[in-house]
């Protein structure tokens, strides 16, 4: 019974989990059999793992790949992997710097750092070297949900501060 196989791989994946070393393991969206008097023959489950660190993003994908059937007729099948590298702090930390000290000396209130789990196109310039900073768009919360909003009052402060942080950068 598929169904009851994926039901332990889920468990075995959420022990996967790390809080403390900022690393979540979500089981997301999983489908099994194709009517109620069939045994499931195939089950299949997504999984989004997120971490700060990229050898912590290595452990949970090793895991995964090492993961082993509880019903000895039963297989795994791993598709995909890591899609992209966490943001760093470490690529991050002197553009940071510098941003809030041009919001300092032309009268912004200060920026803030917030480090979270999200995917963006940054991670891919920051693990290749690149000094990135991301999140200066709009002010807002709620990212990819129905509550999400933005602070339109905000919307020209914020892109004063760019401006000067741009005009420092090309100096």
């Amino acid at each position: 019974n598929a169904t009851v196989e994926v039901a332990e791989i889920v468990k075995k994946v959420v022990a996967l989990q790390d809080l403390n070393n900022g690393t979540t393991v979500v089981p997301t969206s999983m489908a099994s059999g194709t009517t109620t008097n069939t045994v499931p023959a195939l089950a299949t489950l997504d999984i989004d793992a997120r971490s700060f660190k990229m050898i912590e993003l290595e452990r949970v994908d090793a895991a995964i790949r090492n993961l082993t059937p509880t019903n000895p007729e039963c297989r795994i099948e791993i598709q995909g992997g890591i899609n992209r590298p966490p943001l760093e702090l470490s690529a991050t930390t002197a553009l940071y710097e510098r941003l809030e000290k041009v919001a300092a000396t032309n009268g912004f209130a200060p920026v803030g750092s917030a480090q979270v789990g999200g995917a963006s196109d940054g991670n891919f310039a920051a693990a290749a070297g690149a000094p990135t900073l991301d999140g200066l768009g709009a002010v807002g919360s709620g990212a990819h949900a129905l509550s999400e909003w933005v602070q339109i009052s905000a919307m020209t402060e914020r892109a004063n501060l760019i401006h000067e942080f741009i005009k420092d950068l090309i100096k």
